[in-house]
């Protein structure tokens, strides 16, 4: 048993410097102690990522098997949680990814696999990204009877489609069967979008990206987001959103905003990797395809969270993007948690904002 006291502690709701922690397998808040050991940063719950694409040389598509490895090669960055994130693909690869959450899924505390994200592929065609348009299609029966196996087992599913694609009665329907729908890859006016969230769409899917832009006549897909989204997915990598810009969304919706790395298998992997059949490379801290377009990102939440906070950002409004918000988003506010948490499942953070391995 170890009592600590950090520079500050992130309880999940507030960032603090009246506390102390004992750390003994688990963490214990207790009121701040001088006569704890003196760590010059933070402790916080970890991360949690709702949109991974990959990680350590995975690729969900392609290796679905491999979610294990995916979820270490984040751990090592400070994410603890994750939702594996299956795009655009043939309708197999949905199955394949399927019966793997299927199979694996235990419900027991600690897992870091805590859900699906399905991105795509119900998505405008228009804004479809890297997705690959052969496989772009309007919802089925077939994606349906995967959510309906999902759910039946309680399996959180966070699904990103076009609400100009998928009509607000059949987004009701999902809604019904439990499923969290983020509006995404658009070209949707700002009143389809609005009625996507009227219908029970919880959020949107990487602001800003891939979907149609605020203008001041016709507000768009942003513009909708910015005012009636529950919760707000941003990439604060610098590159899909720059860094004048990613301030003034947490002005505008600060306690609505969640965090995601949109990682691909690069993140503790090698620098290539192979989508659709094609090479796509990091290039200047970029990921592009044979396109020269983005294709998802080389980053990490821990990349995130230093980079808002250097910006200026409150330390603990973007810690609650990266923790509190996405918890409650997928319904797991436990997540959130630090009191009673495993030491394994915590993140210390030094003077800089990135996770460090603590003084223990």
């Amino acid at each position: 048993m170890t009592l600590i006291t950090p520079d500050f502690v992130f309880d999940g709701e507030t960032l603090r410097n009246d506390l102390s922690v004992i750390v003994d397998q688990t963490v214990q808040l207790v009121p701040r102690d001088a006569a704890g050991q003196r760590y010059a940063g933070a402790i916080a719950p970890g991360y949690i990522d709702l949109q991974v694409n990959g990680g350590g040389g995975v690729l969900v598509n392609t290796q679905p098997q491999a979610l294990d490895a995916l979820a270490a090669a984040h751990r090592q960055f400070g994410t603890v949680a994750l939702l594996p994130t299956v795009i655009t693909d043939r309708p197999e690869v949905l199955d394949s990814v399927t019966e793997v959450m299927l199979r694996r899924h235990t419900g027991e505390a600690g897992d870091p696999i805590v859900g699906l994200h399905i991105e795509g592929p119900h998505i405008a065609l228009s804004r479809r990204g890297t997705h690959d348009a052969r496989y772009v299609r309007p919802l089925d029966e077939r994606t349906m009877r995967c959510l309906r196996d999902l759910r039946a087992v309680g399996i959180p599913v966070l699904l990103t489609l076009a609400p100009e694609v998928v009509p607000p009665g059949q987004i009701a329907q999902l809604v019904e069967l439990g499923v969290i729908v983020s509006l995404g890859h658009s070209d949707a006016t700002a009143a389809q979008a609005r009625a996507g969230f009227a219908a029970g769409a919880q959020a949107v899917t990487h602001l800003f990206n891939a979907m149609s832009p605020l203008g001041h006549r016709e507000p768009g897909m942003v513009g909708a987001a910015l005012t009636d989204a529950p919760f707000v997915g941003l990439i604060a990598d610098g590159i899909h959103v720059d860094d004048t810009v990613l301030p003034l969304v947490f002005r505008a919706v600060a306690g609505r905003v969640f965090l995601v790395s949109d990682a691909m298998p690069t993140v503790g992997g090698p620098s290539e990797f192979n989508l659709y059949g094609a090479t796509i490379s990091v290039r200047d801290g970029r990921l592009i395809n044979a396109e020269g377009a983005l294709a998802g990102a080389h980053t990490t939440m821990a990349e995130g969270v230093a980079r808002l906070i250097r910006l200026g950002l409150p330390p603990q409004a973007v810690l609650a993007a990266a923790i509190t918000h996405p918890a409650a988003l997928i319904g797991r506010r436990d997540l959130s948690a630090l009191q009673g948490r495993s030491e394994r499942d915590v993140v210390w953070l030094g003077g800089d904002w990135m996770p460090t391995k603590g003084p223990r």
